[in-house]
């Protein structure tokens, strides 16, 4: 006689996606379990975007105090405590952690403090020395900050966990990478008075990203005062008294307090058992998907950055959704990953969503450019420099809008809005239709008359 099944979706990782995931076939009457060995909340909430956003914000008070005095205003002498900052964190991380535990538990998930390997297809084996049964096991164990074992001493630099968690803020420091996480803290710990440098193997960071918002965006980390040291990689760290020295590619010598390495992420498929059951890993550690999110082993799903398709917290949380609507909901739901919003929180920030301006010459045989830079208002009086820039990539012959990539303040919640009416299909007719919200910066997006013909 078949075991019965303690549940009938048991998650391995208490992330967003695995959140969702649980959250929403426990809405559906599925019996649902959930294991999780650190905290609930996944790299998101701990040690990701949230945390990160927060640093952000303290970042940018710099420049407010800077800018007031345009306004009229005289700010008196200003200090930043760092430790204020990293306990203000943590008490609001505790906050939301809590949020996620009780959002299960209303939901009558079971929670499972521990860790979870998968000992055969529908039995998992728990830390503290419980066996569970489940009819479908769904893998969301996202990724982690990849060690970069090329370079010499790499043991001594640290990564975005342990730079949200410093003792102190560092007066030097010196970040590797091109991407999201180190072009963020770069312009994190820039605006808190860091002395930055950046060190990219490329000769622009972001890549992938269109080509004005790359170029925009490093100019302006250089009028920050961020040193960028592209087409380099740090050959070796090594400490000296009261910090460390990190040489580079060139043999240049740079000294710093702290040296950060924010060189890509990897997926959490390690010491899960995977192999044990016979899950298809990709050669980059990921785990084999379908549209679906079902692996290779009937029963056993995966979401979310350990997957390595759409890395991003939104769209881990949309797969977690899905899953939980095929096997509960009564319909199987397959996701449209074609137009993904997406924010780099530099300063100035970067909003994006559809295709580059590269990529659409690649898409259709004609497409037409609009674009502008310009200074914000609030810079003018203000007596700041830095441009915005907006643009939009348009199908030259339906006149659809492929693109739209913004630079600078506010860049994330306009291109929210500008991603519905690219997920709708909008044409450059639309936009030029729709009456601008004046003054703003986001109406020139429906002002744009400029053309360049790509």
């Amino acid at each position: 006689m078949a075991k019965p099944y303690d549940y009938d979706l048991f998650v391995i990782g208490g992330g967003s996606g695995g959140v969702r995931a649980a959250r929403i076939a426990a809405g559906h009457g599925a019996k649902v379990g959930i294991a999780e060995e650190y905290r609930f909340g996944g790299t998101c909430v701990i040690r990701g975007c949230v945390p990160k956003k927060l640093l952000v914000y303290a970042s940018r008070f710099r420049g407010d105090f800077e800018d007031a005095a345009g306004f009229g205003w005289t700010v008196g002498d200003t200090k930043f405590d760092w430790p204020k900052l990293i306990a203000a964190k943590d008490q609001e991380i505790t906050r939301l952690e809590g949020l996620y535990r009780g959002a299960l538990a209303g939901k009558g998930v079971g929670i499972h403090a521990t860790r979870a390997t998968l000992t055969g297809p529908e039995t998992i084996e728990l830390g503290n020395g419980g066996k569970i049964h489940a009819r479908n096991v769904l893998i969301a164990t996202g990724g982690a900050a990849k060690h970069e074992a090329l370079i010499n001493g790499a043991e001594h630099a640290i990564s975005s966990n342990e730079a949200f968690d410093l003792k102190t803020l560092p007066k030097r420091i010196v970040i590797a990478g091109g991407g999201y996480i180190a072009v963020e803290f770069a312009s994190i710990f820039n605006g808190l008075g860091s002395d930055v440098t950046l060190v990219h193997r490329g000769d622009k960071v972001l890549r992938g990203f269109d080509e004005d918002l790359r170029d925009d965006l490093m100019a302006a980390l250089k009028e920050r005062g961020i040193a960028l040291k592209m087409n380099e990689t740090i050959a070796s760290i090594a400490p000296q008294s009261g910090g460390f020295r990190a040489t580079l590619s060139s043999g240049a010598v740079i000294e710093a307090d702290q040296v950060m390495l924010a060189l890509g992420r990897a997926p959490n498929t390690s010491g899960l058992g995977l192999e044990t059951v016979g899950v298809e890993i990709k050669p980059n550690g990921a785990i084999a998907v379908d549209d679906y999110s079902r692996t290779n082993v009937a029963g056993i799903f995966a979401v979310g950055d350990v997957t390595d398709r759409a890395n991003l917290t939104p769209v881990a949380i949309r797969e977690g959704h899905a899953v939980a609507e095929s096997l509960f909901g009564g319909h199987p739901v397959k996701l449209d990953y074609s137009l993904i919003p997406t924010a780099v929180f530099s300063t100035p920030e970067i909003g994006t969503v559809g295709l580059s301006e590269a990529a659409a010459q690649d898409h259709t045989q004609a497409i037409d450019i609009y674009k502008t830079r310009f200074r914000p208002m609030r810079n003018v009086l203000a007596n700041r420099a830095e441009r915005t820039l907006m643009k939009l990539v348009v199908d030259g012959k339906s006149g659809k809008v492929l693109g739209c990539h913004v630079l600078g303040p506010d860049a994330a919640e306009i291109v929210q809005m500008a991603a519905i009416a690219l997920t709708m299909g909008a044409t450059k007719a639309q936009f030029d239709a729709t009456i601008a919200l004046h003054p703003s910066a986001a109406e020139e997006l429906v002002t744009l008359r400029e053309k360049w013909t790509s």
